[in-house]
């Protein structure tokens, strides 16, 4: 069986930072493991389960006590045959429990049927919306429907997918010691947050970070994805491809702000906000367009002096003037 923990705390910066620490607690239980960043981890127990005379189930309630334990996280579990479906139910497992999917195909096919055909893996929004234009909005519907149908609809290897995917099949493994190909980071807010100026402060934090991290690690993303976790705990996750693969704090802080800004939440009341840069490559091998423009220039030219002394004296020696400012204020409060 594999698992798929979900891990969750309410610190300000997330649960990532800590996601080294409870990646070695898995690794006491089961040594094949892949971190998903910023908050998960899949797990093969097919070993522990011979080996420490378990299932699935009772491996994950001690790993949620270990991690609550040890690191002060909570843990949303998923426990299925396939990497797939172990990620699909820790996505509609509660926080503190495990949701099992039995390895069998009636169970799999009650699980799977009534959800939204988005909530498959690699399903986008377009081929939702094409689907759900045909009368296929859930995953019962497209695995009723031929192979043949889907095809047409949604294009021969996308129908291909949704045609497996819906019926259960998935062909990954766990990877132990995966590469990752991308870097998060988030902020909690102390209260439910109304205010958008608090909102695009806590954007400005997690991108600097994101683009300090990326340029230590001599990385550039092709694309920033925005999750807000609102007071229900629902999340709404958003996806931009950047015009060329960069680092640049300056850049991102724009394509973040702009994604924050098409999701119109003036009235949302929001949790956490959580930034992911995706499609990581090195530095050396990415191009830039050169713009002749001074102002870009002595950007740049700024943020390699920052970057030398965040090194020098801690990522706190240099900070953007607003959010020196807020945090003055409320140190003042």
């Amino acid at each position: 069986m594999i698992l798929c923990v979900r891990f969750h705390h309410e610190a300000e910066t997330g649960i990532e930072a800590a996601l080294p620490a409870l990646l070695g607690l898995i690794g006491d239980l089961s040594p094949v493991v892949q971190a998903l960043p910023p908050d998960s981890a899949l797990v093969d127990v097919g070993g522990a389960e011979r080996y420490f005379g378990q299932d699935a189930a009772q491996i994950a309630a001690v790993l949620r006590v270990r991690a609550l334990a040890h690191v002060g996280a909570g843990c949303a579990i998923g426990a299925a045959a396939t990497p797939m479906l172990a990620r699909m139910a820790a996505r509609q497992a509660a926080p503190g429990t495990t949701l099992t999917v039995p390895d069998e195909v009636r169970a799999v096919a009650e699980f799977l049927e009534p959800l939204p055909v988005a909530a498959l893996p690699g399903v986008g929004a377009a081929t939702a919306r094409t689907l759900r234009s045909y009368g296929l909005g859930t995953v019962g519907k497209a695995a009723a429907v031929p192979l043949s149908t889907l095809q047409r609809v949604a294009g021969v290897r996308m129908g291909r997918e949704v045609y497996e995917k819906a019926h259960g099949i998935d062909r990954t493994t766990v990877v132990p010691n995966a590469s990752a190909r991308s870097l998060a980071a988030e902020r909690a807010f102390s209260h439910d947050e109304l205010d958008q100026d608090r909102h695009r402060s806590a954007l400005l934090s997690i991108t600097e970070e994101l683009g300090g991290r990326l340029r230590v690690e001599g990385q550039v993303c092709r694309s920033l994805t925005l999750t807000v976790r609102y007071a229900d705990r629902s999340t709404t996750t958003r996806a931009r491809t950047l015009r060329e693969p960069t680092a640049h704090s300056v850049a991102l802080i724009g394509a973040a702000y702009r994604i924050h800004d098409s999701l119109g939440l003036q009235r949302a009341r929001v949790r956490a906000l959580s930034l992911r840069a995706e499609g990581l490559t090195p530095a050396e091998r990415a191009t830039r367009q050169l713009t002749f423009d001074p102002v870009d220039d002595r950007a740049r030219r700024i943020e390699a002096v920052a970057d030398r002394a965040r090194a020098r004296f801690g990522p706190r020696a240099v900070v953007p003037g607003t959010l020196a400012v807020r945090a003055h204020a409320r140190h003042r409060a």
